[in-house]
């Protein structure tokens, strides 16, 4: 499963409550963030994320980005779920789809096409994008922007744009309007795994 959305969205609180429940729950889970969970993710993270580094190109970004996909599937994600662990992400190929691929102009067909190349399952069973404007997203980031927060309101824009795109053109796909309290969000998470009302 994947929580994804933009910047601000919310995704890595909703992702802790939502492992919190499933392990109330009794389920074996395991959560990665994207990229990074492993050695050599992080050091990619730390480059990718970098305000210094401003000549690093968008299909520098693709790549990079992929191939800490590559190395956490290798060494996390397959092993697993070869253990019928339950695996939550925050972010993944949704994000390098809608960053790269829609706002960065390097065509998300193209995003997709190399990580079908490159992963044994390019998608996950279900993949809930947190949505939220600009506005709202823009006064919940209150502290020093990394690299890739740091791009304008119109990449910004485009990139939750390129979620909703995602979200209506892949099948596992659920939009969750994220613009509420933390605990109404993580209800409408629920709702969405469920089926059931938390009202």
């Amino acid at each position: 499963m994947v929580l994804d959305g933009p910047d601000g969205c919310g995704k890595t609180t909703q992702t802790k409550l939502l492992t919190k429940w499933l392990k109330e729950k009794g389920v074996d889970v395991v959560t990665f963030r994207d990229p990074g969970a492993t050695a050599i993710g992080e050091k990619v993270r730390q480059i990718l994320l970098n305000p210094e580094h401003i000549a690093m190109g968008t299909a520098t970004e693709v790549m990079l980005y992929m191939a800490a996909k590559v190395q956490l599937w290798q060494e996390k994600i397959a092993l697993a779920l070869k253990e019928n662990k339950c695996v939550i992400l925050d972010r993944w190929l949704s994000s390098t789809c809608a960053y790269q691929g829609h706002a960065g102009g390097f065509g998300m067909d193209k995003v997709i096409k190399i990580a079908t190349g490159s992963l044994e399952r390019p998608w996950s069973n279900l993949t809930i994008i947190l949505d939220v404007d600009l506005e709202t997203s823009s006064r919940r980031l209150n502290r020093n922007l990394d690299r890739m927060e740091q791009k304008g309101d119109g990449y910004h824009q485009k990139v939750r744009e390129g979620f909703r795109i995602l979200a209506s053109q892949q099948e596992n796909f659920r939009l969750v309007d994220a613009s509420d309290d933390i605990e109404t969000v993580h209800k409408k998470i629920l709702q969405v795994i469920t089926g059931a009302s938390f009202t």
